[in-house]
């Protein structure tokens, strides 16, 4: 996979657990169809929508070979390998690897960890020493604890099979920076909802958000939106995405009310799994009350 072929659509599909934690095949079987329904180009498996840290080595390695069976070559499958320590991002790694992953998708080490200069290039040195495939990185200071720098960014893309990012900065000085400088060298990809529509003018080449499952105008049809004159359609799927994104982020513990929001419109996105517990009715009505002031249907 090169960075030509990460564009557009590419969602992290919600594992669907039942009542007693396990993975319901049949349901991650129409999630994987309804996302490429909505035209997605490429699919993450134990991205944060797929509660990728209640997800083990084994279980990932499961839905990976899952969704390559389910696509037949109609999408690429992307799964995630970030992790506090490097043995377990090397075991998600091996198994990316056993299981026919397309490519990677990777944060620095994690959450309680701050790396340093030379920590962050250390972690990176030793994914790619461990794998051939690509490497999409994941910056999301919410999660990581620090950001990503463009000067880290650009070394980290020269010196590893690096063919993008996922930028999840809530910073649109800084993704305009990112944008102008790396924009034609690796494939940019929105995280923040609210910049999907306005980083395409800039050069963005797709997005990895949570909100286009929901959105009147089908997803593959946002970048020529996106880089075109701004108008009521444009206006409208903005207007949707940060609504949603919005609501989606302030209610519950995430993904439950993504899941919930889910089932709403018909897609069987089960439970989250222990420790998350699923969303409240209070939080199902107020995702209702997003979808009627949206014109969103559900059932």
């Amino acid at each position: 996979m090169k960075k030509e072929d990460l564009h557009g659509y590419v969602p992290a599909i919600a594992t669907p657990f039942n009542q007693k934690g396990k993975i319901m095949d049949d349901a991650f079987t129409e999630l994987f169809e309804f996302l490429i329904n909505r035209g997605a180009t490429t699919i993450c498996i134990a991205g944060d929508n797929g509660e990728s840290w209640a997800l083990n080595a084994a279980e990932r390695g499961y839905l990976v070979r899952l969704a390559k069976d389910i696509a037949k070559d109609r999408v690429k499958v992307m799964m995630g390998i970030s992790a506090p320590t490097i043995d377990a991002s090397l075991a998600y790694v091996r198994t990316a690897e056993e299981n026919g992953a397309d490519v990677l998708l990777s944060m620095p080490q994690t959450y309680v960890l701050k790396a340093s200069e030379a920590e962050l290039m250390a972690r990176f040195d030793k994914v790619s020493a461990a794998t051939n495939k690509p490497l999409v990185l994941y910056n999301s200071p919410r999660r990581m604890g620090f950001s990503l720098n463009v000067d880290q960014t650009e070394t980290l893309m020269n010196n590893h099979n690096i063919i993008g990012i996922k930028e999840s900065q809530r910073d649109f000085f800084y993704h305009t920076h990112l944008l102008e400088r790396l924009g034609q060298k690796m494939s940019i990809m929105t995280g923040p909802c609210h910049y999907i529509m306005p980083a395409f003018a800039l050069g963005a080449k797709g997005f990895i958000a949570t909100g286009p499952e929901f959105t009147d105008l089908k997803p593959s049809k946002m970048a020529a939106v996106g880089a075109g004159v701004p108008d009521e359609t444009y206006r409208k799927a903005h207007y949707q995405l940060t609504v949603l994104y919005e609501m989606l982020m302030s209610t519950a513990t995430w993904p439950a009310a993504f899941k919930a929001a889910l089932n709403l419109i018909g897609q069987p996105a089960g439970v989250p799994r222990d420790p998350v517990l699923q969303a409240t009715q209070a939080d199902i009505d107020k995702i209702k009350r997003c979808f009627d002031r949206l014109g969103i249907s559900y059932i």
